[in-house]
């Protein structure tokens, strides 16, 4: 019989065996699926973006190769908390709609005061007012495809314009935006963070799947061992019974994946849910990851067979295991130091991957460091307690801690990544926020000099149309500045009149502030003596107007301290300030309808205000949070998976011990509470280690997006309690498995 018929055989007959098989299968196949989904996210990402390529989210890096046929402008609109992509066009130089070659997805070109929207907005106009939307596009002419927008429902609009139409900041094209798309630096990141931090557990459930009959397939071999068989052929036998199981779990893997990006797909990242098509891996790239995964998983069982191949006695009639060596401690300040290093130089290496090589080997550590923890424990146990639960609990952990720590491998793994997450989402969370020197309810448009009232006369016109009382004006942007050249200090200063700074800033003006003439508002007041006006930091400085007085007043909110007002009036003769914003305040109730008066006369620029500089804040921040729960729950599940099987590992590995305990009059409970301690107590220190250590990391990787401080909330300490309940729970299954060594006759081993 050659070794995979021996390996079919000893599945047939022996029903422990093929539940091994049977749970290292799914295992495999939880492991290859969960690969296949998180390698795949980055090619996703660059899917979605290749479709929106044409929207012109990259437009910087698009010029005019030969005589211009459009112009282009792409900027962001909102209604009503959802964001709205605006392309306008305009054709130029005489060209033609045929001459242009429309993007996949996009029907047609519109003319001016025309308009193709995706589906999703052409059902938001339909259900809205015109001056609350439908009037800054246009008429609608045509529907976009998916295979023009990011995600299904995303909100497009193609805008078509006159050339004089356009705004001055609106690119010169040959030919819409083409060429390869980048996939989301974020997701790339997580990705790779998920493929570490889910992988290990899933090969740790791997790992304690095979261990169920580790010890009887152990002697069986070491029996063949003693009748001749050779190394090779003993380890051709493990390597076909591995591959056997392995082999089935890789394809099953394979065969979910599509059933995992499903599912995915549903999961919003950057505002919107996938395309089923987004999920796709090149397949030199598929074929990889399915041959690894199981090569790693046989490379492992054969590996397990040194004892057996060198000593088959020792396999039979057991032997004294060497203790660990404290050396072992060492790994994690190596890999500590290593990961330091890395993400001190990230910056200037301009890459990540020393840095998850860092995090790799951090994880790595913990498969050496924690059988020595889980030692140390049990060598705890034997000298203070004298209980007999806590005596038996503490020699197994003394005696072969390797197997013992395998139960809490999962778990410590899932505690570092909760709160390596957890540590860094608080910090997110207290970074968001920010805005204008306006009030939260203003809207605001930048522009230059020349076109600044040209859209205050058009968007106040609308106003009136709509019967709205409010109106847009335009504040200038200068500097206050004493000193030439690189002495030159100062700051930034808004021109507009008091009574509008009262209505439209969070400075805290009041009615009292705009008494006694021109003057100049600050956090200090200046002494115009030794301060001048120019429109750039570069430009000529002109005194302000003499009789100008100079207030100090306390800005509400601190990002306001180096910012000025001061009154139109208070300029010199001639002076217009080269940079411009037009800004209108709204309420509640018409807010839409003042974004629309500002959008038609703008043609493009970008109208902001404090609500839409937070949404893309609070949109990372949900995918973060989304992204959190997920890989936690993923990871606790395959956490408690694991040690649940570890456990029953543990118990069929010591059959014969715990059924001549059991023959000697020892009650289950007592083996029951020596097994709970065992799984229970060297998991709450390793969960301690791990959620140290993934706070710690998290400081690490916080520190290569910003230098403050980082945010530590109690909610750091959930993973730990958590992973102490999934030990717990995990260990749960000894009673059971110890009723079946009790119900079984000890002569069966």
């Amino acid at each position: 019989m050659n070794s995979l018929q021996i390996a079919l055989r000893v599945l047939k007959v022996d029903r422990r065996t093929r539940t091994s098989a049977i749970l290292t299968a799914v295992g495999v196949a939880v492991a290859t699926g969960l690969v296949l989904l998180l390698a795949t996210l980055p090619f996703a990402t660059q899917n979605r973006e290749q479709r929106a390529l044409w929207q012109g989210a990259q437009l910087y890096s698009s010029r005019a190769d030969g005589p211009a046929k459009l112009l282009l402008d792409s900027s962001k609109d909102y209604f009503d908390g959802k964001e709205i992509v605006r392309v306008d066009v305009a054709l130029t130089g005489g060209a033609t709609p045929g001459s242009i070659q429309l993007p996949p997805g996009v029907p047609q070109l519109p003319g001016p005061g025309e308009t193709v929207v995706s589906p999703a907005l052409g059902r938001l106009l339909q259900a809205n007012p015109a001056e609350r939307l439908g009037d800054r596009f246009g008429k609608p002419v045509g529907s976009l495809g998916e295979d023009g927008l990011r995600f299904p429902e995303q909100l497009v609009a193609l805008t078509g314009h006159t050339p004089d139409q356009m705004s001055e900041n609106a690119y010169p094209l040959t030919a819409f935006p083409s060429g390869k798309a980048q996939p989301d630096g974020m997701l790339m990141l997580l990705s790779w963070v998920g493929i570490i931090v889910l992988l290990v557990p899933s090969l740790v459930l791997v790992a304690s799947s095979a261990r169920l009959t580790a010890a009887r397939r152990e002697r069986r071999l070491a029996a063949l061992r003693l009748a001749g068989a050779t190394p090779g052929q003993v380890t051709n036998m493990v390597a076909a019974e591995t591959t056997l199981s392995a082999g089935i779990g890789a394809v099953l893997g394979l065969l979910i994946s599509p059933a995992l990006h499903g599912l995915a797909s549903f999961v919003p990242w950057a505002g919107g849910t996938w395309l089923a098509s987004d999920f796709t891996l090149p397949i030199g790239l598929v074929v990889f990851i399915v041959l690894a995964i199981p090569v790693l998983v046989v490379l492992a069982g054969i590996l397990g067979l040194r004892r057996v191949l060198k000593n088959p006695l020792f396999a039979t009639g057991g032997h004294t295991k060497k203790p660990l060596h404290w050396w072992r401690l060492l790994a994690l300040p190596a890999a500590g130091l290593f990961f330091l290093v890395a993400v001190t130089t990230a910056k200037d290496s301009g890459g990540i991957t020393m840095v998850m090589a860092g995090l790799f080997l951090l994880v790595g550590s913990a498969a050496i460091v924690g059988p020595w923890v889980t030692s140390a424990v049990g060598g705890t146990f034997v000298r203070i307690w004298r209980r007999p639960s806590s005596l038996l609990a503490g020699r197994r952990l003394r005696d072969d801690p390797k197997s013992a720590y395998r139960s809490s491998a999962g778990i410590v793994l899932a505690v570092f990544a909760g709160s390596m997450a957890l540590t860094l989402l608080p910090t997110f969370e207290s970074m968001a926020g920010g805005g204008r020197s306006f009030v939260d309810s203003a809207l605001y448009v930048d522009t230059d000099g020349q076109h600044a009232s040209k859209i205050v006369e058009q968007a106040n016109a609308s106003l009136r149309k709509y019967g709205q009382s409010e109106k847009a004006v335009a504040v200038g942007e200068v500097y206050l500045v004493q000193g030439e050249g690189n002495s030159r200090t100062g700051h930034r200063a808004l021109v507009m009149t008091c009574a509008d700074a009262v209505q439209l800033t969070r400075f805290g003006l009041t009615a009292d502030n705009c008494t006694g003439g021109p003057a100049v508002f600050g956090e200090t007041a200046l002494d115009l003596a030794q301060f001048k006006v120019t429109d750039n930091w570069e430009g000529q400085a002109s005194p302000v107007k003499s009789g100008t007085r100079a207030e100090a007043v306390r800005p509400s909110d601190s990002d306001l301290s180096t910012t000025s007002i001061i009154d139109p009036a208070a300029l010199p003769d001639g002076f217009t300030p080269k940079y411009v914003t037009v800004v209108a305040p709204t309420t509640d109730a018409n807010r839409e309808i003042v974004r629309t008066a500002l959008a038609g006369p703008a043609a493009g620029e970008e109208i902001g205000s404090r609500d839409q500089h937070l949404f893309n804040q609070q949109t990372e921040l949900g995918d973060l949070r989304r992204v959190t729960v997920i890989g936690l729950v993923a990871a606790g599940i395959l956490a408690g998976c694991s040690a649940a099987v570890a456990t029953a590992g543990s118990v069929m590995d010591r059959r014969r011990t715990f059924g001549a305990l059991m023959a000697a009059g020892t009650p289950v409970r007592v083996l029951a509470r020596a097994l709970r301690m065992e799984a229970a107590l060297p998991a709450l220190v390793a969960t301690i280690g791990a959620g140290i250590v993934g706070v710690l990391v998290g400081v690490g990787l916080f520190s290569m997006v910003d230098e403050r401080g980082i945010v530590l909330s109690p909610w750091i300490l959930a993973p730990v309690v958590l992973g102490v309940g999934v030990a717990l729970l995990g260990a749960s299954v000894c009673t059971p498995a110890l009723k079946r060594v009790q119900a079984e006759p000890l002569a069966d081993e």
